[in-house]
């Protein structure tokens, strides 16, 4: 595949450096582009599309301390994330630039920065219909800075449409049926949007963010398509996903202009506790004063009980620390849009009482068999389900495929799974005995059962999709996540690595986790090298851990979770209802 750098493509329209040094407000090529409100004319750390969806004070901290992280390890998860996402979007460039290699060109991602930018623009001006790789000259005056996978030529108005790859689902298949909403797509292949029946939109605002973000920066050289929309490419490679951008602008320009102020240091941040937090080298890491960690507990900060936007309500209405939301004792907030607000204060309150759990309902039920299987799987990011756990009669028995996922061998291990679970709750009924199979958190299970059906379709074992439907909607497919939630206010989390301790279970490694087994994969299949012997049997035992995990929690509810654990009474709260 060829590359281009600064002399690849014909005829330059114009210099690059004609939109690096405008003040923003001024015409380009006749479209006034507005300066984001709040951004000044003074130079600025330059931000990208990341920076605005995420933690505002993780932001501050990597913008004051550029070299305070050096050194530390990058955390597995969001390493192999990143590693994923590379590789399928060269596969994603590679299938498309095959199918019509004439009408690409390729910014060579060698280059230096500045060079890869002026490759790209003059790209641009000479009407190149398919750009991959493009990187837009980074903006002295507003901080912005990004590139777009694929810059698309708007052939019917001009300019460019910007279209991004990423390695999440941008949609759901759906059945034909009337909608108040069909997505638009268009074929990744040729540019046709249009309303798609066949298909439900994923709410991926960070997608929505991007390209509002660069939209903005094809805005300020004349570039951007008059269109206002921008694409997104999944995981599936099946479509372009077609955003309409005029909604999202507003926004964007209002979250902009905010996180540019933060990075300068002229909006104050202080921690708050939200889902990046577990994987975020500064929650236990001391730069300006304690840890995240350290700052929300020693603040008792109210983020702790109501992470992400719950404290953000709350704090609307003054409540900073969970002492604070403990003592509520007025109505309940009007804009409070995450369950009975009862629980907020509950969970306060037990969170200063040192009580892991709390009831909700008297007494605790869950639903028993004569015959009780707990499953539990293992996947690997989007390639794979390549471990089937379960236990029965307390022998646990594995479904594994060690071939590096993908692999047809998968197809294999799920069908093996599989008919083992039917003979099993088959043979219980011959015998007139109740069967029930249990998992923790069904999503990930339901998920795999049936990408698994539709993927393996036809080979030995393997179900049909409707047979899985059958399975999974039935009540004998138990999901104990949801058993704990119904009956259980949780201060500390709902996870089975959270709850299954308070029941009095215990993994055998320190650091098993779901991340963590990611990595384990990887070195037990060889993916750098040979493969890892000792990493498949820490896999096996993290996963026969997750098992018997499910099942002593079932039988710690079923006999004594009444006695041990408090109820809503107990802390002074109204009844909250079951």
């Amino acid at each position: 595949m060829g590359f281009v750098g600064l002399s690849g493509v014909g005829t330059i329209l114009h210099s690059v450096e004609s939109g690096i040094g405008d003040r923003a407000g001024r015409k380009h090529n006749g479209t006034a582009v507005e300066r984001p409100a709040g951004v000044a004319d003074a130079p600025t750390p330059f931000i990208d599309a990341r920076a605005l969806i995420g933690c505002r004070h993780r932001l501050h901290l990597d913008a004051a301390h550029p070299g305070a992280l050096h050194g530390v390890t990058e955390d597995p998860g969001v390493r192999q994330r990143r590693e994923a996402a590379t590789a399928h979007r060269l596969r994603v460039r590679d299938a498309l630039i095959a199918a019509d290699p004439a009408g690409w060109v390729v910014i060579d991602p060698t280059l230096r920065a500045a060079e890869r930018a002026e490759a790209t623009m003059q790209a641009c001006a000479a009407g190149v219909q398919h750009i991959w790789g493009g990187l837009l000259p980074q903006e002295p005056e507003t901080g912005r800075r990004g590139g777009s996978e694929i810059l698309l030529r708007d052939l019917d108005r001009g300019g460019y449409i910007p279209v991004i790859v990423v390695n999440h689902k941008v949609t759901d298949p759906r059945n034909p049926e009337p909608a108040d909403f069909h997505p638009t797509t268009s074929n990744p292949y040729h540019w046709n949007p249009k309303p798609d029946r066949h298909r439900k939109l994923r709410q991926q605002p960070r997608d929505q963010q991007r390209l509002a973000h660069l939209y903005r920066m094809l805005q300020r050289h004349g570039m951007a398509s008059p269109a206002l929309v921008g694409g997104v490419i999944g995981y599936h490679f099946d479509c372009i996903l077609v955003h309409d951008l005029g909604p999202v602008l507003a926004d964007y320009d209002q979250r902009y202009a905010d996180r540019v102020a933060v990075v300068r240091g002229e909006l104050p941040t202080i921690p708050s506790k939200v889902p990046e937090c577990r994987q975020c080298p500064w929650w236990t890491r001391s730069i300006e004063g304690p840890s995240c960690e350290g700052w929300l507990v020693e603040h008792r900060d109210v983020s702790l009980v109501a992470p992400g936007s719950r404290a953000d309500v709350l704090r609307r209405h003054g409540v900073q620390t969970i002492d604070e939301l403990a003592e509520w004792a007025g109505d309940d907030p009007d804009d409070w849009q995450h369950g009975p607000f009862d629980e907020a204060v509950v969970t306060a309150r037990a969170w200063i009482a040192g009580a892991p759990l709390v009831r909700r309902v008297e007494p605790i039920r869950v639903q028993r068999a004569d015959v009780e299987v707990d499953v539990d799987l293992e996947s690997f990011q989007e390639y794979g389900a390549y471990l089937w756990g379960t236990l029965l009669d307390g022998v646990y028995r594995p479904f594994v495929t060690w071939d590096p996922l993908p692999t047809e061998d998968e197809g294999r291990s799920f069908g093996e799974f599989w008919t083992w679970l039917m003979t099993i709750r088959a043979e219980a009924a011959a015998r007139g005995k109740t069967f029930a199979a249990y998992c923790y958190s069904r999503t990930a299970e339901d998920k795999w059962l049936y990408e698994s059906a539709r993927r393996f379709a036809g080979r030995p074992g393997v179900p049909t999709v409707d047979q899985v439907r059958a399975f999974v909607d039935g009540p004998e497919w138990v999901d104990m996540f949801q058993a704990v939630s119904d009956q259980f206010i949780c201060p500390n989390g709902k996870g089975l690595k959270k709850i299954a301790p308070v029941a009095g279970f215990a993994w055998r490694d320190a650091e098993a986790g779901g991340e963590a087994s990611m990595s384990w994969y990887r070195l037990a299949v060889g993916y750098e090298g040979d493969p890892d012997m000792s990493q498949r049997t820490r896999l096996l035992e993290y996963n026969e851990d997750d098992v018997r995990a499910t099942q002593v929690l079932r039988e710690w509810m079923s006999n004594r979770a009444d006695l041990e654990v408090p109820g809503l009474a107990d802390f002074g709260r109204r009844t909250i209802a079951s």
